[in-house]
């Protein structure tokens, strides 16, 4: 036996450790991701179905084995058809990579601020005067396929402009706004809306269409409840209530900083000819 032990680990070499430490890496990920969704049930119920197959297979249940052999084989099309919101979430997620993304400079943490201000200040008048909102902030995945849903815009950011886009009765209030950078790309456009059945009962098609268009792209949504001017935002389809405008500020400021892609997509197109685009106050 010591002989063996000696043998075998004379034969592990640097490689191995890389090799292995790899695999745990990409299982560590593949969990991550789907933990608190719909795939982790599933893979809960696949490993159920892998362990009863390898019983079954002990037992010589040849019946119950071949019956589960034969599912594992073409299940796994029907699961790939079922869950294809979940599958294509998980192959942007491998598409976005963050190793080329640095922080903003110094003079991009100024037009973050600037940004952040404008959202800031309309949020915070939209939830004291009860203003129902949902304004979605785009990062790394495009959103052009809804703006071509709403009305095409390209205006500068302001919160003017986004109180006049949401004011009731005006033409583009029923539906989001979606920001680019300092850019707000389009209004009143539709989104998809979640298909998860855990949201309390009293949350409406805005925080459904919020939580929705986070479920298949790296949005970031912002929403305003009308009826209670409540603020909620939501992120890699986790829906987050009741937060201050404080803690909004603090989770923009944050989401700028390190994530240099939504202000390069608009800011710096501004900035090179010759302004930043967005109104200070």
């Amino acid at each position: 036996m010591q002989e063996f032990f000696k043998t075998l680990v004379s034969q592990i070499g640097p490689t191995d450790f890389i090799d292995v430490a790899i695999i745990a890496f990409i299982i560590y990920q593949i969990l991550r991701f789907i933990r608190e969704t719909r795939a982790e049930q599933l893979v809960k119920g696949l490993l159920i179905l892998i362990i009863v197959m390898i019983v079954s297979g002990y037992l010589q249940l040849y019946t119950l084995n071949w019956v589960l052999r034969n599912f594992m084989q073409f299940g796994l099309i029907a699961l790939v058809i079922v869950f294809q919101p979940e599958l294509r979430r998980a192959l942007e997620y491998l598409g976005r990579s963050k190793f080329f993304h640095g922080k903003l400079q110094s003079g991009d943490k100024e037009r973050a601020k600037v940004v952040t201000a404008d959202i800031i200040r309309t949020v915070e008048r939209f939830s004291t005067n009860r203003v129902g909102a949902i304004i979605i902030i785009e990062r790394d995945v495009s959103l052009t396929d809804f703006v071509e849903t709403g009305v095409s815009l390209g205006c500068d950011l302001s919160s003017e402009m986004l109180e006049s886009i949401f004011f009731e009765g005006g033409p583009l209030h029923d539906g989001a706004a979606i920001i680019s950078g300092d850019k707000i790309r389009a209004a009143s456009c539709v989104l998809p809306l979640t298909r998860s059945k855990d949201l309390a009962p009293e949350l409406g098609m805005r925080h459904r269409a919020g939580l929705g268009i986070t479920e298949v792209s790296d949005a970031y949504a912002i929403i305003v409840s009308e009826e209670t001017g409540i603020i909620s935002t939501a992120r890699d389809g986790r829906l987050t209530r009741f937060l201050d405008v404080k803690t909004l500020e603090k989770a923009l400021l944050d989401l700028y900083l390190h994530d240099s892609e939504p202000i390069q997509k608009g800011i710096f197109r501004a900035f090179e000819k010759g302004g930043w685009g967005v109104k200070k106050q």
